[in-house]
């Protein structure tokens, strides 16, 4: 899989100013996790917020920026270039992370353990 390292800074700066989301499955979740995740992980000329090399999988939280046509444009080129990687992606809005917590982790714990 083809690496942007260009984008390697901005990867380490958006893993020191993560959102609260993000930060809430991180610590509350991905990095226990007994298969490892990559938090801000470059893949070709995007930069995941969450990526599990074992499972090939992608998790994207998305805020409410996601649902402005232009943006829901840019994330179908790009789930699909993931996808032509051999990733599968889930996306998760902010929202489902703030009201429902144990229902995003349980079906990333479900995608996860299918795809291993």
């Amino acid at each position: 899989m083809d690496r942007n390292r260009n984008l390697t800074p901005l990867s380490q700066k958006l893993r020191k100013n993560q959102t609260k989301e993000e930060n809430r499955l991180w610590y509350q979740f991905l990095r226990q996790y007994p298969v490892p995740f990559r938090r801000q992980y470059v893949i070709g000329e995007y930069i995941a917020d969450f990526y599990c090399h074992k499972a090939m999988l992608v998790v994207e939280l998305d805020g409410s920026g996601h649902y402005e046509t232009e943006q829901i444009t840019k994330d179908f080129v790009r789930t699909k270039y993931m996808e032509s990687q051999g990733l599968s992606v889930l996306r998760f809005t902010n929202l489902d992370v703030q009201k429902n917590f144990p229902a995003v982790c349980a079906e990333i714990d479900k995608i996860v353990k299918e795809r291993c």
